[in-house]
This record gives C-alpha cells, structure tokens and sequence, in this order.
C-alpha cells in the first residue's frame, strides 16, 4: 500500500500529538472563531440590531408557541374526554337496561349474559379499544371478571384506584392512561382515557363496567399543529431577521458612508463629500456633512495660506536682517576690538553688545533652519561616521560652560564603533543641544553622555541628575520657544529653538528624539538613529528610562566621572538608589570602554 508523501507527516504528526493535542487544536480554534464573531458584533451595529430583534423574536414566538400549542392540546383533550363520557354514560345504560330485561335462572346464565355483554361492548361502541366487567370484592365466586381483550384485566390499564372508585360511587369515573406499545394499533405507546360505571348484575352483584377508548387520533392532531407553529415560527423568526436587516441597512448604510468620508477628510482628502438625495434625515444629515467639510476645507486652506505667509514671512525676514546685521556686527566689533580706550560704562555696553549680537545671530540662524524644515528644503549630507568622534567634538565644546556651572562630564562608550550614516553637522547640533541643556539643568551636578549600538541603530543618552520635569513639561519640550520656567534666565544664551530643531534633526535621519524626567531627579533624553540610511528605529540599544545599575552597569552609587581640566572637586556624587521605581528597560546596559571627556 502507498501513502503520500503529504499525508503521511501530518498522520504522524497527528498520532504524535494525541487526543490532548488534537484537543489543544480544537480549543485554540474555536476560541479564534469565538474572539472573531465578538469582534465581529462588537464592530457592526448592524449585527448587533439584527441579532437582538432575533432574540427577541425568538423568545417571544417561543413563549406564543408554547402558549398556543398548550391551549390547542387542553382543548382537544377536554373536548374529546367530554364526548367519550357521554358515549361511555349510554353504553352503561344500555348493559345497565339488558341486565335487567335478561331472564336468568342461575349463576351460569349470568356468567354467559356477562361474556355476551362484555364482547357487545367492544364491539358495539365506535371508539372503544376494550371493554370489562369486573366484580366486586364481595360478589359471588362463581362470577368472574370477564375482559375483551384480555390485556383490558392489567394494573396499568384499569387501576385498582380506578376500580375501587368506581364501585364505590354512582357516578361514572374515568382515568387518563398510557396504552401499551405491545397492545397498541400504532406499534407504540398511545395515550388513551378509562371510563368507569357501576352496574348490577343479576344473583352477582355490584359490577364495574370499564371501556377504554384511545385517544391516538386527537394526538395525531396535536402533533399536525405543533408542526405548523413550530414552520410558523421560523418563518416568523427568518422574517423578523430580513426586515431587522433591511431596515438597519437603510440606517447603516448612510453611517457608514459618512464615516469613511470623514475618514478620507481626515487624511487630507478635502474634496471628499457625501452623496445626498432626498429630504429625510439622512439627506439633511449628508447636507449637513458636506457643508461642515466645505467649511472646513475652507478654513483649513485659510489656515496654510496663512501659514505659508508666515514661514515665508520669517524666512523672508530672517534673510533681510543678516545685512543689517552683518554691518551692526563689523560696527560693534570695532567697538569691542577700541573697549580699552572707553570708559567702563562704555567698555561694559560693548562687552553686552557683543553677546546680544551673538545671540541675535543664533537665533537668526535658527529661525532660517526651521524656515527650511517647514519649507521641506531641509537635506541631509550622508556619510558614514562613529559616534565617538561626533561626541568627543560636543564634549570639547561644552566642556567650557561645565567648567564655569562646576558640572562634571563623563562619557561611555561601547565596545564596538558605533558607526552608522549620518549627518554630522546636524547629529552634532542636536548632542550639543542636549549636552547644553542637561549642564544648564544640572545644577552642578553630574552629566553622563552614554553611546550604545546595536545591529539596527545607535543611540547616544544624555542624562542630568539636576531639577527634573513633570510630565506635562516632558509633553511640551520640543515645542518651539517653549521653556519650563519661564522667570529662568539663559546664560547660554538659547533661543527657544534648540530641542525644535533637534527634533527635526532626528526625523530626518528617519530616527528618534525622546525624553524622560521626573521632578528632582533629573532628565534624560536619548537620541536613536539607524545604521543605515532610510531605515526604521525598532529595538533602541539603550534604555531611556534609567535605573540604578541600567544607567552605567556599575554598582548603585559610583559613577565614571571625568574631571575637567580646570575646576573643583564634586560636593557630591548622587545616589542612584534614590531614584523612583521605574519599570526597567530590556535594553542590555552598555558595556565597554573607560570613559573620557
């Protein structure tokens, strides 16, 4: 016998896996299929409207069903059982009448008149299934109990309740019984009704009088019409779900029309409208819409043409000052170049006049830049460099103003070069920001610069442990000239547009620009970019958040410092167990070369 090469792994794998598996397979399967049709009510009102109008319906054509078919089944039974009592009440007065007409001399003519009368009364009535006379317990022995047929004689048929209720009453009593599938003409059990009358029956007695009727076709009946309501009430059930369906779709439809119309509007399709015919509430409602984004795309073109007239206005600006400004400045530094010779009310005017023209100079530079940026005529000039020489440059340069604040700055480097395509001037412009910012920020306390890389991407994480932010500052820091305390002087002279630019910076190398902080404990912010141009950051090889042995991967409380070559000795180094609890970072702590400023 062959097997196919297809079929057989999956038979091992099938026998392999067993009934737990197999059962594993099943579980995990319907679950699927169970979260897919949650998903699925959740997400369409139309399913949810149409699948409640069904319940309900169901439960209630079930609760009329139930009541219909109760009422028709008491009907018939008390129907039928009030025209059997009626023919079972003649016929006793029929044998009742030939008991008392029959001439009889002795005990064997009665017995042969009561098998006479027993067999005309299966016989003779329409209806009856069987018929008995049965004595009484005091009648004489020689009169037996006297069945057509046979099976009339059973406890199951003709009860001694039954019996001793009858001949202890002049009044006819009846029974509801279950006839025997062995006795039955259907081959199965058939409900039926016992009709029970006391006669007299000459030199024997009191007698019972039992005829048994079946009640097989009134169940018949029964049946035909709980059929026809149970097809009555699915077609009830099936109509009730396509008018539900019919009419939510009508209401649906429109909905979810205008939602993808205002899905469209909202990715810049502002053309986008609804189609309105008619007067009824969705008409008016898709008149509404449209009118509603006619305005908005009105306003929204209002809105660029003003912005455009304003980055055009700053660029325009910014470019007609540098004239100006270029000769203020020739001017003030031959003012500044003669401060000896003035006064030192002079000599001071032009030492301030000097920093202002500086920074004048920095800010017109920095509103030229954001001008490209919003213009989109921002490039990048790509090469490929380690992030050890970009650093140690910014290291250099900010070593200055540590020196003047008491902040002392260390650097950790990885093991392996973290090379990666970049921009140097602008990756070099946005770790000068930070660096910047986190000296200003320290509080004379530390700053650890950390450069991490992994296949993916590099990073570079500035960290202070000076007057933190709170989460709303956190939210705000790129904006542009935004500052968390306003009443803070600059003595670096900053603009309000570093972090802005910086964060443009780290989008158009396709990287990340992010920040943490927490009040009085400092700030951290973590430059992520990819090895390779035109890529995604995915996994950041250096956690933003720190933690006492994530942040350098020493013991709680050392940390590498350098000292500048000029300065005081640290008041303290801070603990870094006295940090928040912070969910910790999966990002391996970096490991590597000693530091060095």
């Amino acid at each position: 016998m062959t097997t196919s090469g297809a079929a057989a792994p999956a038979d091992w794998d099938a026998r392999r896996a067993g009934p737990g598996g197999l059962w594993r397979r099943l579980r995990v399967l319907v679950g699927r299929r169970a979260r897919a049709a949650v998903y699925r009510w959740r997400s369409s009102m139309q399913v949810r409207v149409v699948t409640s109008a069904l319940a309900v319906g169901v439960v209630t054509v079930a609760l009329l069903g139930e009541f219909l078919s109760t009422s028709v089944r008491d009907g018939l039974f008390e129907q039928r059982v009030a025209q059997l009592d009626l023919e079972a009440a003649h016929s006793a007065v029929i044998v009742r009448e030939a008991f008392a007409s029959a001439p009889v001399t002795s005990t064997a003519d009665v017995q042969a008149l009561v098998i006479t009368l027993a067999d005309t009364r299966r016989n003779g009535a329409s209806s009856a299934r069987g018929s008995m006379l049965a004595s009484s317990p005091d009648a004489s022995a020689a009169l037996n109990t006297v069945a057509s047929p046979q099976w009339m004689a059973r406890d199951d048929v003709t009860s001694h309740a039954l019996r001793a209720a009858t001949l202890a009453s002049d009044h006819q009593m009846w029974q509801s019984v279950m006839i025997p599938a062995a006795f039955s003409e259907s081959g199965h059990d058939e409900p039926g009704v016992v009709f029970g009358a006391a006669v007299d029956v000459p030199l024997g007695g009191k007698f019972g009088l039992y005829t048994l009727y079946s009640l097989q076709p009134e169940q018949e009946t029964l049946r035909f019409v709980q059929r026809t309501l149970a097809l009555g009430a699915l077609a009830i059930v099936a109509l009730i779900g396509v008018i539900t369906w019919l009419v939510t779709r009508q209401a649906v439809t429109p909905v979810r029309r205008a939602a993808a119309t205002a899905a469209r509007l909202a990715d810049g399709h502002l053309s986008e409208r609804m189609p309105g015919k008619g007067y009824d509430e969705m008409a008016t409602l898709a008149r509404s819409f449209n009118e509603m984004a006619a305005s908005l795309q009105d306003q929204i073109r209002r809105m660029e043409a003003l912005s455009t007239a304003q980055r055009r206005f700053v660029s325009d600006v910014s470019h007609e000052l540098r004239t100006p400004l270029t000769t203020i400045r020739i001017a003030g530094e031959v003012i500044h170049s003669a401060r000896d010779e003035l006064d030192d009310g002079a000599r001071r005017s032009a030492e301030l006049l000097q920093q202002q023209l500086d920074r004048f100079e920095e800010l017109l530079a920095d509103l030229l830049e954001i001008s490209r940026f919003d213009a989109g005529a921002a490039v990048l000039d790509v090469e490929q460099r380690d992030l050890e020489g970009i650093v140690s440059a910014v290291v250099d340069t900010a070593t200055p103003l540590a020196e003047r604040k008491g902040v002392f700055l260390s650097v950790h480097l990885p093991d392996e070069p973290a090379v990666a395509d970049v921009d140097p001037r602008r990756v070099e412009r946005v770790l000068r920001n930070l660096v910047v910012n986190a000296v200003e920020h320290a509080e004379g306390k530390p700053v650890e610069i950390t450069v991490g890389a992994n296949a993916q991407s590099v990073a570079v994480v500035v960290r202070d442990h000076g007057i933190g932010m709170t989460p709303e500052e956190v939210a705000h820091v790129f904006d542009r000239f935004w500052r968390a305390d306003p009443a803070r002087a600059r003595t670096s002279g900053g603009t309000g547009l570093g972090l802005a630019i910086s964060l443009e910076d780290a989008h158009l190398h396709a990287g990340r620009l992010e920040a943490w902080g927490r009040t009085g404990h400092g700030a951290s912010f973590r430059l992520t970019l990819p090895r390779r141009a035109g890529l995604s950051v995915e996994d950041p090889p250096l956690p933003l958040v720190p933690t006492p042995r994530a942040l350098t991967g020493l013991p709680t409380g050392q940390i590498p410092v350098v000292m500048p070559a000029e300065g005081p000795t640290p008041s303290a180094i801070p603990d870094l167990s006295a940090l928040p609890d912070v969910e910790p970072s999966t990002a391996p702590a970096p490991q590597g070369r000693e530091a060095r400023a």
